[in-house]
């Protein structure tokens, strides 16, 4: 999943079954710091969102098939959510990196 920022419709009069009824959006990636990167894309809408919203994309065929509850087929991105605000912590500290976190088992092997 990712992050991204919607920024416009997508109009097809003419598409595959799986497709009718559902909005199109066009979304760009962008960090937490709502940054854009990485390639523009289309993403079936399932969480009510428009242009300008802040929105978390699931970019997966079977998740998609999960979320829409329908058969795999030709839908692999899809919005899942509308997102209100991000945090992120300061990971500016000596000690604030992924190897000082603890795993969710509790058995994360020190760096070597």
């Amino acid at each position: 999943m990712f992050l991204a920022r919607v920024i416009g419709e997508v109009v097809a009069t003419v598409k595959h079954d799986h497709l009718g009824g559902r909005k199109l959006l066009l979304v760009q990636p962008v960090t937490p710091a709502d940054a854009a990167t990485g390639k523009v894309a289309i993403a079936v809408d399932a969480a009510d969102s428009g242009p300008g919203d802040l929105v978390l994309v699931a970019d997966e065929g079977n998740m998609a098939a999960q979320v829409l509850q329908c058969a795999r087929g030709p839908i692999r991105t899809v919005i899942v959510g509308v997102v209100d605000r991000v945090d992120v912590g300061d990971l500016s500290g000596p000690n604030r990196g992924p190897r000082d976190r603890p795993a969710r088992n509790g058995l994360r092997k020190s760096p070597s």
